[in-house]
C-alpha cells in the first residue's frame, strides 16, 4: 500500500470497530467482513458522513445538482 492512498474509515456498529482502509480495497474487505461476521447481512459499512460527501460529489459531477442556489 502506498502510502500517498487515500483511505477511507470503515465502522462496524455490532463489532465495535472502527478503521481506515485503503480506497481499492474497501468494497472487497467490506463484503467479506459482512459475509463472514454478519452472515451477509451490510453491518460494516463506510462511515455515513463520507459516504453522503462522495455522494453529493458524484452528482455534482454528473450535473444533477442545482448550482445556481
Amino acid at each position: 500500500m502506498s502510502d500517498d492512498q487515500p483511505t477511507v474509515p470503515i465502522r462496524c456498529p455490532e463489532c465495535g470497530t472502527e478503521t481506515r482502509l485503503p480506497l481499492d480495497t474497501v468494497g472487497d474487505a467490506l463484503e467479506r467482513h459482512n459475509e463472514s461476521r454478519h452472515d451477509g447481512e451490510q453491518v460494516a459499512t463506510v462511515d455515513p458522513a463520507i459516504r453522503e460527501q462522495v455522494a453529493e460529489l458524484a452528482a455534482a459531477d454528473l450535473g444533477l445538482t442545482d448550482e445556481s442556489n
